[in-house]
């Protein structure tokens, strides 16, 4: 079915850049380059903007999955596919370059579709920022987090890391991240709050689709707006916050998801939510 507020422009089904795939309301992106741990390039880049951007116009995704293939979520920029063209690049191009890595993190915090990153392995660089900017980062024991930004002589804050790690972790442990660059184990990830669950390696398929598959079928009109909040909200003072939960509560109050959940609490049974 269409979607109401799209018109000319089709929809991309087919990214050359990863796989990707659809089933019951949860999207999969999966970074298929494994044998140099799923490298970002700038075509994967801008490819990961686009999809984000789409999802608001599709009626079939209800939750996005990051995933990555192999032994690895992603490594990051591929140094001679993206750092080796950077030191040749002019001023121009550099800033075409980074404000779009920037786009794809601020479409993933404010598309109201819940994002899932399902993490085995290193996730570094621009890798371990794409995690940083999912709702919930769902981790293997071997998972591991680099911002090694500084280790190639650039700014700890990239991608708006500067911006999203101290709001996860506070700022002393993001000042230690970013400034230092060393890489952390799943374990001292989870103890500083960058973890959402920790499963054994075995067990992170199922945990990423028991997760996708209860947000999916969820009301996910309140999961949406729950997601602006956090994100909107980030910056606003204490009135302006209050004001704005209470006009979307009051919003929310008036949906057929609401009314099913109070009619399903009569009849003892589950509600069946809808989106509307």
């Amino acid at each position: 079915m269409a979607h109401r507020f799209r018109a000319s422009v089709p929809l991309t089904d087919n990214w050359e850049h990863f796989a990707f795939a659809v089933a019951d309301g949860v999207a999969t992106v999966t970074l298929d380059r494994p044998e140099k741990l799923n490298p970002l390039t700038f075509e994967s880049y801008a490819d990961l903007r686009d999809l984000v951007l789409q999802l608001p116009y599709r009626d079939d995704v209800r939750v996005l999955v990051i995933r990555g293939e192999g032994k690895a979520f992603c490594a990051g920029g591929d140094v001679n596919e993206i750092i080796g063209e950077l030191i040749r690049m002019r001023p121009h191009d550099l800033i075409g370059f980074t404000r779009m890595t920037g786009d794809l993190i601020r479409a993933m915090r404010e598309v109201p579709v819940p994002i899932i990153a399902g993490i085995q392995g290193i996730a570094a660089g621009a890798g371990s920022v794409i995690a940083l900017a999912s709702d919930f980062r769902v981790c293997a024991r071997s998972a591991r987090f680099a911002f090694l930004f500084t280790k190639v002589g650039l700014s700890g804050g990239d991608m708006g890391a500067a911006y999203l790690l101290p709001r996860a972790v506070g700022a002393g442990r993001a000042t230690q991240l970013l400034m230092l660059g060393d890489t952390i184990d799943a374990d001292t990830a989870d103890r500083y709050g960058l973890v959402s669950r920790l499963v054994d390696d075995d067990g992170l398929d199922d945990a990423v689709a028991e997760l996708a598959a209860r947000l999916a079928s969820g009301p996910t009109l309140a999961y949406a707006q729950t997601k602006a909040l956090i994100t909107r909200e980030l910056d606003m003072p204490l009135g302006a916050a209050m004001e704005l939960d209470a006009m979307t509560q009051a919003l929310l109050m008036t949906t057929d998801d609401h009314a099913e959940f109070h009619a399903a609490f009569n009849a003892r049974r589950p509600p069946n939510w809808t989106g509307r």
